[in-house]
């Protein structure tokens, strides 16, 4: 066999005396370390090889192209087979690998190149048609026209010019813990894994007792990174204690939040982080069974995690005897309805039962009687995907980020008016303003800052003068918002609060199951009284209406839906009530947002009569009134805003 299709998988070493089949717990570090824990000198030399070719490429040339959703998005597919066909034309052997998001959405799609005496070049927006002349001018020694490099070597013209890829401003201030993969390693090989050090953490716990794992999550101080943040360890713990067989195990990769895609993107791009943070899960508490319950809207992210799977039963790390230990577990990933209701826990439980996702009464709580009444522990894929990595790196190094009560990292999905949007791992416990200003670079150019909507269609609308709280549990949570899972949305001036309150309320009506009359009934309430306000027929008996709706909502709901369901609102009229109030009293909308408050009028100054305005009118409102001048007949229109988008002097005013 030649060594361009030697594998890892080929045999772990003579001294483990194991087929590929069945791999030892020794095999994880023989297969990384070279291997140098023996003296079989023709397997060291293969795997050194190998794992070169991963790390470097083949021939030492590596092209890696970003191939997570947000990059497919934009066209990834497209310079992937551009890709293919330059090195083709070229006569070059080059490892050409599909990698997940870095997290700077911003720039798809991307596409990095490593050369062997060169360095490695990120280039940012690629389309198919400029990858040939990307490849020409990066092969001959030119990065000028690279976005970041990863280092320097001093052999390249233009290197000083472009900054390093830990320079740039969303990037700088990171913490890359449990997204160190992510755009690095190919998601769809194990191997890939394996060379980046994964396993390792499974190879820890199997090697303590289950009680010592729980132990050290506890020390690192790892709380739940689904929302509610309650202590892994915990979890754990009481349901190793709760009577009955088998325990399962469940990862909630339903991510429903619209703005957010943190879990996706880890799934993505790392998805054996995530599934050896689940096989730890079950080793602590005894689970023999797990399921990753992913939203069918997003299939990638459920095909990397069944092809993970797949990969781990025939590397022994899932299955009978995990790595030549006592230990047997399996998982299945379920692809579900996509409910907004089945991020809660129950819900999933009863989804993943066959049953409608509707919530249960708690207690009893699924550490005790949860999946089939059994015992149950679910995490969501950042939870897991910490559990991997504090096990590899040791609880000291993440408790030595965050806060007081909220250790380590947190993913954050930045979009709506940030400049600068995607998904960033930082220290929990970092300012707001910190977040939006410095790596996400403030608002599009040309707007001001107005809220930040924090945890997603159940998270808080925050003002300007709140963006020195820190991002941690206690300090969200008492200023009317929620961490969430972690999706942050940035809204600017042109943008009317009552509106956007409206739009979430829409939304959690819309997912609401129906189960409980506060959340069935009190969500319609809000809505219409929303609706009411903005369309100029609403009275301060409304704001009366939302705050008694909205508090019997929190205390009375019976899941966190229909209790977070009204945050949006309370913490609007916390924060901006005077913007409810012109809608009431003036009758207006500030932002110029609400159609029904808001009129159109050309300003005979700027206009010069080209009837773009009247062509597209739909309801023909738009007559001209002299020789050169057009006039809005305000009983007709319907207040669309189309001739706004079509005026070419910007003659038309919204008033």
């Amino acid at each position: 066999m030649g060594a361009n299709q030697w594998s890892l998988m080929d045999k772990c070493c003579d001294l483990c005396r194991h087929s590929s089949e069945t791999p030892c717990r020794s095999y994880i570090t023989c297969a990384v370390e070279g291997p140098l824990c023996h003296d079989n000198i023709e397997c060291r030399e293969k795997r050194r090889f190998r794992i070169s070719e991963i790390k470097n490429g083949r021939n030492g040339l590596k092209i890696s192209i970003g191939m997570g959703s947000c990059g497919l998005a934009v066209g990834a597919r497209g310079v992937y087979d551009a890709t293919l066909r330059e090195l083709e034309r070229r006569g070059l052997e080059a490892s050409v690998i599909p990698v997940g998001c870095i997290g700077l959405c911003y720039m798809e799609p991307l596409l990095e190149i490593h050369k062997d005496g060169l360095p490695t070049a990120i280039y940012g927006r690629v389309e198919p048609r400029s990858v040939g002349e990307i490849l020409d001018t990066y092969l001959e020694g030119d990065v000028s026209g690279a976005s970041a490099l990863r280092n320097r070597v001093g052999t390249a013209k233009g290197e000083l010019e472009v900054p390093l890829l830990d320079e740039i401003d969303f990037l700088r201030y990171q913490v890359r813990w449990v997204t160190r993969n992510c755009g690095i390693a190919n998601p769809e090989s194990i191997e890939d894994y394996i060379v980046y050090d994964g396993y390792r953490g499974l190879v820890r716990a199997l090697e303590s007792k289950p009680e010592d794992v729980i132990e050290i999550v506890r020390k690192a101080g790892l709380r739940g990174r689904g929302g509610a943040g309650f202590p892994t360890w915990l979890k754990w713990s009481i349901c190793r204690r709760a009577e009955g067989l088998p325990k399962y195990v469940v990862c909630n990769a339903d991510e429903g939040d619209p703005g957010a895609f943190m879990n996706r993107m880890l799934a993505e791009a790392d998805p054996h982080r995530v599934l050896e943070g689940l096989i730890i899960a079950a080793y602590a508490i005894g689970a023999s069974y797990g399921y990753i319950f992913v939203r069918a809207e997003k299939p990638l992210m459920a095909d990397r995690l069944e092809r993970a799977a797949e990969d781990a039963r025939r590397y022994g790390i899932l299955g009978h005897n995990i790595l030549d230990s006592e230990f047997s577990f399996d998982v299945e990933v379920i692809r579900s309805a996509g409910a907004f209701v089945c991020g809660e826990e129950t819900a999933m439980l009863a989804a993943i039962e066959g049953g409608r996702a509707m919530p249960r009464q708690r207690p009893p709580y699924p550490a005790t009687h949860g999946l089939f009444g059994k015992p149950t522990v679910i995490n969501n894929v950042e939870t897991l995907a910490h559990v991997a990595t504090i096990m590899s790196d040791g609880w000291e190094k993440f408790a030595s980020y965050g806060t007081g009560g909220s250790k380590g990292t947190k993913v954050f999905c930045i979009t709506g008016s940030a400049a600068r949007t995607g998904a960033v791992e930082v220290p929990i416990g970092i300012t707001v303003r910190e977040l939006i200003f410095k790596v996400a670079g403030g608002v599009r150019e040309g707007r001001r800052f107005k809220a930040v909507q924090i945890g997603g269609p159940s998270g808080g609308c925050l003002p300007e003068n709140m963006l020195d709280l820190p991002m941690d549990y206690e300090s969200l949570t008492s200023a009317g918002a929620i961490m969430g899972s972690g999706g942050l949305i940035v809204i600017d001036d042109r943008n009317c609060i009552v509106d956007i309150a409206r739009f979430f309320t829409s939304f959690t009506m819309a997912e609401s199951c129906g189960k409980c009359i506060p959340c069935r009934v009190g969500s319609k309430i809000l809505y219409d009284t929303l609706t009411r306000i903005i369309e100029g027929g609403g009275s301060e008996d409304d704001l009366r209406i939302l705050e008694e709706v909205g508090t019997f909502m929190k205390n009375a709901s019976l899941c966190a839906l229909g209790q977070t369901a009204p945050n949006p609102i309370l913490s609007t009229l916390r924060y901006f009530r005077d913007e409810y109030e012109a809608h009431i009293k003036m009758k207006e909308c500030p932002a110029k947002v609400c159609s029904k408050l808001v009129s159109y009028a050309i300003e005979g100054g700027l206009c010069v009569g080209c009837g773009l305005c009247a062509k597209q009118c739909p309801v023909q409102a738009i007559t001209k009134s002299g020789e050169r001048l057009y006039h809005i007949d305000a009983s007709r229109c319907i207040r669309c805003g189309q001739c706004i988008i079509v005026c070419p002097r910007n003659a038309i005013s919204r008033r």
